[in-house]
């Protein structure tokens, strides 16, 4: 299935975010009724094809915006709900099915986001992105004149200053170092592979749940 970002005139992610709810509602509406035809690892492919990975198409944008993320949210307990564990509305333990089964971050609290940037700005820093987005992963330590700042024997990321909260803080330029800093030495540890730091993150966020 084709993924197409969708941008609101006044840059809001509301069109982008009604869109692929929109779009996910109507996949799991046609995945419901094949859903007897199928076995659970039938349906967990199907959903993550049709559903996951046009929820997290783009999420990244979606960082420092944390109340746009509800209908996306909404679409992931709903998939979880009535086609991977085939449960009513209202049966307990949804949360838990979702997070120790499916091990799926939740969006609602940027957590999905927040781990889809992180792991953005390690291709940046080894060179597995496009230099555009590399160039706003620079090590503190590596520019002239701020060499002595703590900041620089943490192996921080340097990120600038925004004047509107409201967008600045969403772009990638602060997000991405800004998040990257944030986390603990271990996860920015430059011997970790890829897959090894995806793993290794997930697990730190899911320790917040």
């Amino acid at each position: 299935m084709t993924s197409v970002f969708s941008e609101s005139s006044d840059l809001s992610l509301d069109k982008h975010v009604n869109v692929v709810s929109a779009k996910s509602f109507f996949q799991l509406r046609q995945l419901r009724r094949i859903r007897r035809s199928l076995d659970d690892d039938s349906v967990a492919t199907l959903v993550h094809a049709f559903i996951t990975s046009q929820v997290d198409y783009c999420s990244s944008l979606l960082i420092g915006a944390p109340k746009k993320t509800d209908k996306l949210q909404c679409v992931l307990n709903s998939a979880a709900r009535r086609i991977v564990s085939n449960t009513r509305k209202f049966d307990r333990g949804l949360t838990h099915f979702r997070r120790s089964q499916l091990h799926w971050l939740d969006v609602v609290v940027v957590d999905r986001v927040r781990f889809r940037v992180c792991v953005q700005v390690f291709r940046c820093l080894h060179k597995m992105a496009p230099e555009y987005l590399s160039t706003y992963c620079q090590p503190v330590s590596g520019i002239s004149g701020r060499r002595h700042l703590q900041s620089a024997d943490r192996d921080h990321l340097d990120f600038p200053r925004v004047k509107l909260a409201s967008y600045g803080v969403c772009s990638f330029a602060y997000a991405g170092p800004s998040n990257w800093n944030s986390l603990p030495a271990h996860l920015r540890d430059n011997s970790l592979s890829l897959s090894s730091l995806k793993s290794h993150l997930k697990t730190f966020l899911f320790s917040f749940y």
